[in-house]
């Protein structure tokens, strides 16, 4: 094998890690600690008419990642009606929303293993747009990111505790 094929395919294994390793390790992780914390009151408390609940978030999360990268590299209809994320007479079970983002995660890492560099360069056709393959594990690490940090925001809000996601990490430490 050559050195440039060798790094192509280094290239997007890394990527797909740093995928998992963003959305699920850290970001799901982190959601699921906020759940812990939090009454069931409080996941669907929405503050104003222009803020989301968290539970609210957590099914938008859970849409934008079917929609965009499930639907969009499993090739499987599209099925997400987005408007009802964040419809706020939608009150499931803090155990039903726990069970969301774990099956959420299993079926991330599933289709993970099977995409290859062909899949990440093609492009797909999803919402009213036309993405690259890499272009979507962008959008929905970017997005996923940012709806995480609402999301651990409000929790402190509401708890008034930090929530601990780097209790065990050496941050002060210089190499």
């Amino acid at each position: 094998m050559n050195n440039k094929m060798f790094s192509e395919i280094t290239f997007i294994e890394e990527l797909k890690h740093e995928f998992y390793r963003r959305v699920v390790e850290e970001g799901i992780h982190r959601i699921l600690i906020c759940l812990s914390l939090l009454s069931q009151d409080q996941v669907w408390q929405q503050p104003n008419h222009n803020l989301n609940s968290i539970g609210n978030l957590i099914l938008h999360l859970e849409g934008n990642v079917k929609q965009w990268f499930l639907s969009s590299f499993s090739l499987n209809p599209d099925t997400r009606i987005r408007s009802s994320e964040f419809d706020p007479s939608r009150r499931e079970s803090i155990s039903n929303l726990t069970s969301r983002l774990h099956s959420l995660a299993a079926e991330i890492q599933t289709l993970l293993k099977s995409l290859s560099e062909d899949d990440l360069l093609k492009k797909y056709n999803v919402q009213c747009y036309s993405e690259s393959g890499i272009s979507i594990i962008i959008h929905v690490i970017e997005h996923f990111s940012y709806h995480v940090g609402q999301i651990s925001f409000y929790t402190k809000l509401l708890v008034d505790q930090d929530l601990g996601y780097y209790a065990d990490e050496p941050l002060d430490q210089t190499n």
